[in-house]
């Protein structure tokens, strides 16, 4: 397994991980290997399938430009996105990589080719380097979900950070194989994790690196949950979690408890979960896990588990809980897919649930039985699932969806635990028959906005998305 957690777990900012993340990384990526811009005249990005036809709703207009301008999905400002577009936008010109200016318009420097894809995956991007010479430099690009990028013909989804890896103690493919290697080993899951990180960056950096992402995590529930207002994009949907927030914050200071019901817990874990893919789909900071569309699920069960589970050791739990996390995520990318526009939403909110329920179990001591075990419910349950987002727009279902994914996170990791880790279905079974669905489901229910909702709920913006 070529991946690594923080391939998994990657800072940027909302409301997608393969229509924003993706096309930001490859747009810098294509001028970066483009070598020197002195002589480039003109720039142009062309976008196919479903980058095309959900790609404004998802902001990848706003993403390419800023990949060319040479921005990072970690290390742009939010806040000044909308700022640095319309400058761009109105002086005409575009400084490419931040060093060479040359003239360009989001009006004609970006072309939707939305009856059409391109041969590898459906968000396909081509662009374009003009030069004074008359000549060109062209080049394919390929967003295949939660942020990861590969170039045409490339034979594997290159990892997003573009950096080597060293060979592994503990490599694996399936989770057969992880858990033969437990067996022989003796070691847990997140130990073998933690061993294959520690090939690759020493024990510390590793740590710092997993607190740093629970970091953001936090901070986007915790900004979720006290931001209200409507969300952009046109549906004029209200943000939700703030208020529902406000009157949970109420009802327990408040000195009648007697409507108190126990499911209350369960309530606030929804309210984590749509607390930050409220904040996705404002384009706020949030971390893929594995995607934005799904960004909730993961902080929502882990701040559950910091709060609620009254952990002994609650930093090594939640390095715990990540490291497990993305060996679930790894092996769902590897043999299946986490991107909504090849597998719908199955390979989203699915596969985030699933991770979550690996990675509760692992933090609350469990098997590593119990940990397949749990995973395997995870995206059992979410079989089948179309990514059939309304306008094109992360907001209905996907935030809902990240609530209620969450709940069921909770519930198989529960249901695991109080087994003995033996199970009819195996992981690798489950995720080998998430892929032949999703290839058995029509196109107009992966990410195109072509079915379900978001052709039979009306709205003022459809025909514009």
């Amino acid at each position: 397994m070529d991946m690594s957690v923080f391939d998994l777990f990657k800072i940027g900012i909302g409301p997608s991980s393969s229509h924003t993340v993706g096309p930001m990384v490859a747009a810098r990526r294509f001028l970066v290997e483009c070598g020197p811009l002195d002589h480039a005249v003109g720039v142009e990005a062309a976008l196919y399938g479903s980058l095309a036809l959900t790609g404004v709703g998802h902001a990848t207009d706003k993403a390419v430009i800023l990949g060319l301008m040479g921005e990072t999905p970690q290390g742009v400002d939010p806040e000044r996105v909308e700022d640095m577009l319309a400058e761009a936008e109105l002086d005409g010109v575009i400084k490419l990589l931040g060093t060479h200016e040359v003239p360009f318009s989001a009006r004609t420097g970006l072309i939707w080719h939305k009856s059409s894809s391109l041969p590898e995956h459906p968000n396909g991007m081509r662009f374009t380097l003009k030069l004074d010479d008359g000549s060109v430099i062209e080049r394919i690009f390929y967003s295949v979900g939660g942020g990861f990028i590969h170039a045409a013909g490339e034979s594997q989804a290159r990892q997003s950070n573009g950096e080597s890896t060293a060979p592994i103690p503990y490599s694996f493919d399936t989770m057969d194989q992880l858990l033969a290697h437990g067996r022989s080993s003796g070691l847990s899951i997140p130990q073998m994790l933690r061993a294959n990180e520690c090939a690759r960056m020493d024990g510390a950096a590793l740590d710092a690196g997993i607190d740093k992402i629970w970091h953001v995590m936090r901070d986007c529930i915790a900004h979720g949950l006290v931001t209200g207002g409507q969300l952009p994009g046109g549906l004029n949907v209200k943000r939700r979690a703030a208020n529902l927030w406000k009157q949970a914050e109420d009802a327990r200071n408040s000195d009648n408890r007697a409507n108190d019901l126990p499911h209350d817990a369960l309530h606030l874990v929804s309210l984590y979960a749509m607390a930050v893919n409220e904040e996705n789909a404002a384009g706020g900071r949030v971390v893929t896990a594995p995607t934005n569309g799904a960004a909730g699920i993961i902080p929502a069960v882990l701040r559950y588990y910091a709060e609620d589970c009254r952990p002994s050791d609650p930093v090594r739990g939640v390095r715990d809980f990540m490291l497990t996390s993305a060996a679930i995520g790894m092996l769902c990318k590897k043999n299946a897919s986490i991107s909504g526009a090849e597998i719908g939403c199955q390979g989203e909110v699915g596969v985030a649930c699933a991770m979550a329920a690996a990675g509760l179990v692992a933090a609350l001591g469990g098997t590593n039985e119990q940990i397949e075990n749990a995973a395997e419910i995870g995206i059992e349950h979410h079989l089948g699932m179309t990514c059939d987002p309304i306008g094109g727009l992360v907001q209905i279902p996907c935030i809902e969806r990240n609530g209620m994914g969450a709940i069921k996170a909770i519930t198989a990791a529960s249901l695991a635990l109080r087994g003995d880790g033996t199970h009819f279905v195996s992981l690798d079974d489950v995720i080998e028959t998430m892929r032949q669905t999703g290839a058995d489901m029509q196109d107009k229910y992966k990410e195109t906005s072509l079915g379900g909702l978001a052709i039979h709920v009306v709205t003022v913006n459809h025909a514009a998305c």
